[in-house]
């Protein structure tokens, strides 16, 4: 397959990284000093057992560019998934599709109103990767994986030959019978991991090793899985005690792309996490005080991240 990975980060530069090192046609779009680092150097991912250099890389800061692309994985963050579906008209072909990464329950809609539904499909991913200077990602360990399917749940010959591409890079690949209840369940793991890790700045090892910090992730999970209910998503009664099963599973130095977005005084997806729950959560009429608490203490550094970007 011809593949275009729009947003070269944590994400999208190790799953295209994979999909190049199998032998597919991708091509990554980047910019500043990791594009040129591309350019220059190729893609390079850092991981436990093993190393991938993409090199020569196909690389570009301009979409308009790449023609005849049947998928597009969709990496850039949550809030920038609208500018992103604009950029994208001059790209989109007869047959190309789109699957978000995005963590968040969101993507997948914001880029149907612009693009229309018939060319997007419902995108997940998991993956503890992060850009650690121009042109590298590094890889800790934990689960690596990638689900999608088509928004009505109908087994599609574009899903399956994305699915077949994915199958010969070695990450767990699915195609979810219900791909909504798969989203869900990613939602109620980053949310409840990302919003617990920012307020505390902690990593997973730390939360998942003191009984305060453990019930924190509980209850942030309770929240969302009663939002789930009262939404009609199917989940699985045990999911907060499997979440928390893999929890305890994971690099004890993981921590989500919010936290170190936070970290470092950067955006971050906050309104598409702990802030959608509280959104949801008003819709719904379901109280959610943990992620409340969350999104309201994170929400002024977020405020003063976002007026420094505006403003330089």
């Amino acid at each position: 397959m011809r593949i275009m990975v729009f947003g070269t980060g944590g994400a999208g530069g190790f799953f295209g990284a994979q999909l190049a090192n199998a032998g597919d046609d991708v091509v990554f779009i980047a910019r500043g000093e990791h594009l040129e680092a591309i350019r220059k150097n190729g893609l390079h991912v850092e991981m436990p057992t093993q190393q991938i250099a993409i090199s020569p890389a196909q690389v570009t800061d301009n979409p308009a560019e790449v023609r005849d692309v049947d998928a597009i994985l969709l990496g850039v963050k949550a809030w920038q998934v609208r500018g992103a579906a604009e950029t994208l008209r001059a790209t989109i072909g007869p047959s190309t599709f789109v699957v978000p990464l995005q963590n968040g329950v969101d993507a997948a809609s914001e880029l149907s109103e612009i693009l229309g539904p018939e060319r997007v499909l419902v995108g997940l991913c998991g993956t503890l990767s992060w850009v650690i200077a121009p042109g590298r990602i590094r890889t800790v360990q934990g689960p690596n994986y990638i689900k999608f399917g088509e928004q009505n749940n109908r087994l599609s010959d574009r899903a399956q030959q994305l699915l077949a591409a994915f199958k010969k890079t070695g990450s767990s690949v699915d195609i979810p019978a219900d791909i909504y209840s798969a989203l869900w369940e990613k939602f109620l793991g980053i949310t409840s991991f990302g919003g617990v890790g920012a307020v505390t700045r902690s990593p997973i090892g730390a939360m998942r090793a003191r009984p305060e910090t453990r019930r924190l992730l509980e209850r942030c999970m309770e929240e969302v899985l009663a939002l789930a209910h009262a939404k009609r998503i199917a989940l699985s009664p045990t999911i907060v005690a499997d979440m928390m099963g893999l929890f305890d599973t994971l690099s004890p130095d993981g921590t989500t792309s919010m936290q170190r977005d936070i970290r470092d005084g950067k955006p971050s997806e906050l309104d598409y996490w702990n802030g959608a729950v509280v959104r949801l959560g008003e819709e719904q009429g379901i109280p959610v005080p943990t992620h409340q608490f969350i999104y309201h203490s994170l929400l002024l550094q977020e405020q003063r991240a976002r007026a420094v970007t505006r403003s330089s």
